[in-house]
């Protein structure tokens, strides 16, 4: 229960990064930043794994990525099957 406990947690952290991603990219931020750079370093994996699943799935929406909103919904999905929900 402890580490189910962590897990959640630490996946709505994950949650919360993703959206100060998408928040701050709004403003273009300074790609130097070190801040933007963990933003980037920690999210861009799972992001880009899924956008390029959604390139063969989808067609383009121009410069609409959709990518954080389906991770979102994908850990948000897990969260509640760790917390039995389902």
């Amino acid at each position: 229960m402890f580490l189910r406990d962590v897990i959640v947690n630490l996946l709505q952290i994950y949650c919360y990064i993703i959206i100060a991603r998408v928040l701050i990219s709004w403003f273009s931020p300074n790609v130097y930043n070190p801040f933007w750079r963990f933003l980037v370093d920690i999210t861009e994996p799972l992001l880009g794994y899924i956008r390029e699943i959604l390139r063969k799935i989808l067609p383009v929406f121009g410069t609409i990525d959709i990518s954080p909103i389906v991770l979102i919904i994908l850990i948000n999905f897990t969260i509640l099957l760790l917390r039995g929900a389902f």
